[in-house]
């Protein structure tokens, strides 16, 4: 209110004024401090509140969404997050699987944020080789989402032409180490055929060439099915390890162009 306090020369309207009638987010909710965990309690079973300098309550009807990447369970019982408050954001949970579990996403994912950087800096960069594409599904992405956009930003930033390549070198060290691991210190180029040797197929090993969001999932299907010996199927299955539906992979084999039987995949 103005007045409140030195500085508070007009009044200013809070987020949950602005938000009356319609939804506000809350973003990193497991981070706030047990002080404002009160003050948001008191939102969420009132649906009132008393701007800062004022005795009057002003009553709002908000939805509010909250997102976190801690488990809040445990913050409860570590008496970080009040049990409370928990209970009245806990109503309708969605849990958002992190990258590493939803790896076909990945190339759709990392050709989304080349378009996008690639309009942002004024370059051409339509393509990304087979060589990246492979490096890319072969990391275990710790910072999920925002980790590939740092990365794919940071290669668009570094590349030239209409290809982008991934200097492993010029990467955060973990990318650097799944590269080092998976070429076994034969550099960028040999990403392919470490990669192909799971399934048995031979790659040339000249420089890495452009391909297609199709081939990239095709050659991801094929690479998983090497490693369930064609059992699609089952706890141990690629549906499974894919986290597709069954007869949804089988439909993608079959667009793909992806024949298999046991043990037999061509």
């Amino acid at each position: 209110m103005k007045g409140a306090f030195t500085g508070a020369i007009e009044r200013r309207v809070g987020r949950f004024e602005l938000a009356d009638g319609g939804t506000i987010f809350l973003d990193e909710v497991g981070e706030l401090p047990l002080e404002t965990q009160v003050k948001l309690l008191r939102v969420l079973q009132e649906q009132e509140f008393e701007p800062v300098g004022s005795s009057r309550s002003i009553r709002v009807d908000v939805r509010v969404i909250t997102a976190t990447n801690r488990d809040l369970g445990e913050a409860v019982k570590a008496g970080r997050f009040r049990s409370d408050l928990f209970y009245r954001l806990n109503v309708f949970p969605l849990a958002v699987p992190p990258l590493r579990e939803r790896v076909p996403d990945i190339p759709k994912l990392a050709m989304f944020f080349l378009e996008r950087f690639s309009k942002k800096f004024g370059k051409s960069i339509g393509i990304l080789s087979q060589a990246t594409m492979d490096l890319l599904m072969s990391y275990g992405w710790p910072g999920n989402i925002r980790e590939l956009q740092n990365t794919i930003e940071r290669a668009a930033v570094l590349s030239h032409g209409s290809v982008l390549l991934l200097n492993p070198n010029l990467l955060p060290a973990e990318v650097s180490k799944v590269s080092a691991d998976a070429c076994g210190g034969m550099g960028d180029h040999a990403v392919g055929n470490a990669m192909a040797s799971k399934t048995g197929h031979t790659l040339s090993s000249a420089p890495p060439s452009p391909t297609s969001l199709q081939e990239v999932e095709r050659r991801h299907i094929l690479v998983v099915l090497g490693k369930t010996g064609g059992l699609i199927e089952g706890p141990n299955g690629a549906a499974r390890i894919l986290n597709l539906k069954p007869s949804t992979l089988r439909g993608r084999m079959k667009k793909l162009g992806i024949k298999y039987s046991p043990r037999q995949i061509l």
